[in-house]
C-alpha cells in the first residue's frame, strides 16, 4: 500500500505565511510531486468574510508548492448540496492561474453534503482522465476537506472507500465543525490528519509547527541511499525507483532489466525479442512482419515474376517449386509439363469410348445413343436423360379455361419422359407481367409428383412479358443451384417456351443469350402468336424447333412433334397419323396437323403430293 504523507506540516506552514504576506516568500518546499485536490465547504453556514480567509488558506497552500506537470498537480472542488469542479489536476500549472480561477469562485450558498464531495473526489477527481498520476507511479494522492459544519449526509463508509482506494484525507474543521465527522473522513493516524480550528481568524495561526519537517532535509543527499537509479526523497525517508526498461529488485534498492517476452502477452507470431524495457517481433526466415508488427506472412516467391514454371508456382518459406495442372506431368526440368494419356492411365470407365482432353477425358457413345448423367454409360435417346424447363405463358389472353388445357400440355409431354434425378428433371416457370418459378429442376423426382404439381398451379392472368421470362430462365432455371446437371456431365438443356399472342418486351437478347448458353430452345405457338417471334425463339433448324397451333383445343398434336425432336439425330418413322391428303391451295397438296418441314418427306409417302404446313404463313414445296 502507498505510504501516506504527512500534509500537516504544508498546512501549518502555510498558514503560517498568513501572518507574514508582506515578507519575502519562502523557499518552495521540496518534499516531491503530489497530487492534491481541495474540498472546500461552501454551505450557507460560511459566512462571506469567512468564505475569502478560504480562498487565501488555499492559494498560500499554492504558493508555497512546486507546481507543475512534472512536479506537484492541484485541483479544487467545492460543495454544498451538490458537487463543482472549479479545476482539475490537469487544468493549470502555474499559480497564477490558479489564483485566477479561485478568486472567481461563487459559493454555493445551500446545504452540507460532505460524503457526496468524497464520492465526486474518489470517482472523478483523482482518476488519470483529470489528470491524476497512475498508482503505480506511487505519487501521493491527497484530499484536504475544510469544512465548518455537521455533513448531511453519511461519511464513514465513502470515505473509508476513498481511502482504500489509496487516498489520504485530511480533514480541517473551523468553528462548528463536527469532531467525530471529521474523525470519520481523515486517514490514520488521526492525530496527524485531524484539525480542528476554533474560529477562521485562527486558521492563520495553523501549521507553524510542521515547517521545518515538511521543508527539511533532502534525504536522499544527507544519507547513503544506496539506489542503482534513482532516489527520492520523502519528508521522513526516501525510496528507490529503476529507470525505465528496469524493475525495482527485491532488496528495494537494485534494477534489472525487464523482459518484456517472459509474460507471454507480446503477440508475436514467431519470435520475440525483448529491449530495454519493451520487445520486438521478429519473423522466421522465409517471412515478413505484417503491419500489425506481431503476425507473420509468408514471403510470396511466386509473385517476383522469375519462377518459369509453365503451368503453376506454388511458395514455400525458402523458394518456390513449379506443379502442373490435373492431367499433366512435370518434365525433369522441373519447370514443363506434358499432357498424361488419362485414358490409358486411369480406369476412366467410358462403356464405349474414352477420348483424351488437355489434362482431363471424356466419354463418347455411339451415334444414335446419349451418354447418361453419370458421364460414363450410354443409353438410347428415347430414354430422354435431359434437363426440360418449360415456360408456359399465363397471360390474361390466355383465359382460364384454356390454361387449364395448357397444363394438361405439360403433363402430356411429362408422360413422355423418364424423370427420375439421374434421367430426366423437369421445372415449370409461369410468366405473364412478372416470372415465377413453380417448382425447379431438383424439385420432384417422379413423374406423378411432377403432374400433381402442375395442376395445382395457379394462373396469373396479367400482361405477357416474354423476354422477361427468358431471362429467368437462362439465369436462375438453369443454374446448378436450381437442379441443373453441370455442363461436363453433357445432360442436353432443353428450354420449352409456350405463347399464345405477342410479347409486350423485346426477345431478341434474351433468346440469343439462351442458345448461346446451350439450351436447345423449342418455342410452341397458340392463337394469335407470332411466327417472328417463335423463329427467335427455337433454336437451329428454326423449322424442327418451333410449332403452332391454331388453337387451344387442337394444340395436343404437337407433342408427339416435341417428343421426336428432343432427341436431335434420332431415328423417326412417318406415322399416318394426322397426316391428310386434301385439295388445297394450291391443289394437290398434302398438309399435316403437325409441323410440315419434319414431315414434308413423308408426304409422297401417303399421299404423292408436296407438302404445306397448316400454318398459312409457312409453305413448303
Amino acid at each position: 500500500m502507498m505510504k501516506l504523507l504527512p500534509i500537516a506540516p504544508i498546512l501549518l506552514l502555510l498558514l503560517t505565511t498568513l501572518e507574514a504576506r508582506p515578507k519575502p516568500a519562502a523557499l518552495k518546499c521540496r518534499t516531491g510531486p503530489l497530487d492534491i485536490v481541495f474540498v472546500i465547504d461552501s454551505s450557507r453556514s460560511v459566512r462571506p468574510f469567512e468564505f475569502e480567509t478560504m480562498r487565501r488558506f488555499m492559494m498560500d497552500i499554492i504558493g508555497s508548492l512546486d507546481v507543475g506537470p512534472n512536479a506537484t498537480r492541484v485541483g479544487v472542488i467545492q460543495y454544498s448540496s451538490q458537487v463543482q469542479n472549479i479545476f482539475s489536476l490537469k487544468t493549470f500549472f502555474t499559480q497564477a492561474d490558479m489564483e485566477k480561477a479561485i478568486n472567481s469562485i461563487v459559493p454555493l450558498a445551500q446545504g452540507t453534503m460532505t460524503g457526496l464531495a468524497i464520492q465526486y473526489v474518489m470517482n472523478v477527481a483523482f482518476t488519470t482522465q483529470e489528470g491524476a498520476r497512475p498508482l503505480h507511479k506511487k505519487i501521493p494522492r491527497i484530499a484536504i476537506i475544510v469544512t465548518d459544519g455537521r455533513p448531511q449526509d453519511r461519511v464513514t463508509e465513502v470515505a473509508t472507500q476513498a481511502r482504500n482506494a489509496g487516498i489520504e484525507i485530511y480533514a480541517v474543521g473551523i468553528q462548528r465543525a463536527d469532531m467525530n465527522s471529521l474523525r470519520a473522513m481523515a486517514s490514520p493516524p488521526l492525530e496527524e490528519h485531524v484539525f480542528l480550528v476554533e474560529s477562521f481568524e485562527l486558521i492563520q495561526q495553523f501549521g507553524k509547527q510542521f515547517q521545518d519537517k515538511l521543508c527539511g532535509v533532502n534525504t536522499c543527499m544527507e544519507q547513503e541511499h544506496g539506489c542503482q537509479h534513482s532516489c527520492i526523497s520523502t519528508p521522513s525517508s526516501f525510496y528507490c525507483e529503476c529507470n525505465p526498461g528496469y524493475r525495482l529488485n527485491v532488496d528495494g534498492k537494485t534494477c534489472s532489466p525487464i523482459n518484456a517476452c517472459e509474460d507471454g502477452r507480446h503477440g508475436c507470431q514467431h519470435q520475440c525479442v525483448s529491449t530495454r524495457g519493451s520487445y520486438l517481433c521478429h519473423c522466421r526466415a522465409g517471412y515478413y512482419l505484417n503491419q500489425d508488427k506481431r503476425s507473420c506472412s509468408m514471403i510470396d516467391y511466386c509473385s517476383f515474376g522469375n519462377h518459369s514454371c509453365q503451368h503453376e508456382c506454388v511458395s514455400i518459406p525458402n523458394g518456390h517449386y513449379c506443379r502442373c495442372r490435373s492431367g499433366f506431368t512435370l518434365q525433369p526440368d522441373s519447370k514443363s509439363c506434358r499432357a498424361t494419356d488419362l485414358c490409358n492411365g486411369v480406369d476412366h470407365g467410358c462403356e464405349f469410348k474414352c477420348v483424351s482432353t488437355e489434362g482431363s477425358y471424356r466419354c463418347m457413345c455411339p451415334e444414335g445413343q446419349q451418354l447418361q448423367a453419370d458421364g460414363k454409360a450410354c443409353s438410347k435417346c428415347g430414354t430422354g436423360h435431359v434437363d426440360l424447363v418449360m415456360v408456359i405463358d399465363g397471360s390474361k389472353s390466355v383465359r382460364p379455361q384454356n390454361f387449364e388445357l395448357v397444363k394438361q400440355f405439360v403433363n402430356r409431354i411429362v408422360d413422355l419422359l423418364e424423370v427420375s434425378p439421374h434421367g430426366t428433371r423437369v421445372g415449370l416457370v409461369q410468366y405473364s407481367s412478372r416470372v415465377r418459378t413453380e417448382f425447379p429442376l431438383n424439385k420432384y423426382h417422379s413423374a406423378d409428383e411432377i403432374k400433381k404439381a402442375v395442376m395445382e398451379v395457379e394462373y396469373m392472368e396479367k400482361g405477357t412479358m416474354t423476354g422477361l421470362a427468358l431471362k429467368h430462365m437462362v439465369e436462375h432455371s438453369f443454374s446448378e443451384l436450381e437442379g441443373a446437371r453441370p455442363l461436363s456431365h453433357n445432360v442436353p438443356r432443353i428450354g420449352l417456351v409456350f405463347t399464345d399472342g405477342r410479347s409486350q418486351d423485346d426477345i431478341s437478347e434474351w433468346a440469343r443469350r439462351a442458345k448461346e448458353s446451350g439450351i436447345v430452345m423449342f418455342a410452341v405457338g397458340v392463337g394469335k402468336a407470332v411466327e417472328e417471334e417463335l423463329r427467335a425463339i427455337a433454336s437451329e433448324p428454326v423449322e424442327q424447333h418451333f410449332s403452332y397451333s391454331a388453337d387451344f383445343t387442337t394444340m395436343t398434336h404437337l407433342v408427339e412433334n416435341f417428343k421426336l425432336n428432343i432427341c436431335p439425330g434420332s431415328a423417326w418413322s412417318c406415322p399416318p397419323v394426322h397426316i391428310t391428303c386434301a385439295m388445297v391451295n394450291p391443289p394437290n397438296h398434302c398438309y399435316t396437323d403437325r409441323h410440315c418441314p419434319r414431315y414434308k418427306k413423308c408426304c409422297p409417302t401417303f399421299c404423292g403430293r408436296k407438302c404445306i404446313s397448316r400454318l398459312p404463313s409457312l409453305s413448303y414445296v
